[in-house]
């Protein structure tokens, strides 16, 4: 039996209409009443969306305790030049540094949209350097097929949660 194994890379051309209605349905009415959604509800048909299944591996405890997974505020994002995908992050971490971290989701989201978000990473990786660029860990997203499209919605939460926590 061949194992699955699932993978953060991007499958798709354009970006799909799925995160982009995401991103903008009603956006207008609260910004026009002066208040911010952090994720607008979108209705999805369910029967539409694929996942990947879940490992059967079991990962023991020690070894999942070994990642460390913190809040990321985003302080400023760019598209890396010459790339079709890489988005550039230089994030707050909670310590007195900068972290970089480059990730492939260009097609779902513009840089400027993604400034001063609040997001999850994983930060205790080894550097990998990509165009000439060490990213500093990975940022979560949540990857799934809707309607023969992929779908990609990077992790993003409360603002009020500090930069640096902890996630268990």
């Amino acid at each position: 039996m061949t194992a699955f194994v699932p993978t953060m890379k991007s499958q798709g051309a354009a970006k799909n209409a799925v995160n982009n209605d995401a991103q903008t349905s009603g956006r207008g009415a609260e910004q026009a009443e002066g208040t911010s959604a952090s994720a607008p509800a979108v209705k999805i048909d369910l029967s539409k969306v694929k996942v990947e299944p879940l490992f059967e591996d079991a990962v023991d405890f020690d070894t999942f305790s070994k990642s460390d997974f913190r809040i990321v505020k985003v302080e400023a994002c760019e598209a890396v030049p010459k790339s079709k995908k890489l988005l550039k992050f230089t994030l707050n971490d909670g310590t007195d540094r900068k972290r970089t971290i480059l990730s492939g989701i260009h097609e779902y989201y513009e840089p400027e949209e993604l400034v001063g978000k609040t997001c999850v990473a994983i930060t205790n990786l080894p550097p990998r350097k990509m165009m000439g660029i060490d990213s500093e860990g990975m940022l979560i997203s949540a990857v799934y097929e809707y309607d023969g499209h992929e779908g990609l919605n990077l992790l993003m939460l409360d603002d009020s949660i500090p930069a640096g926590a902890k996630l268990y």
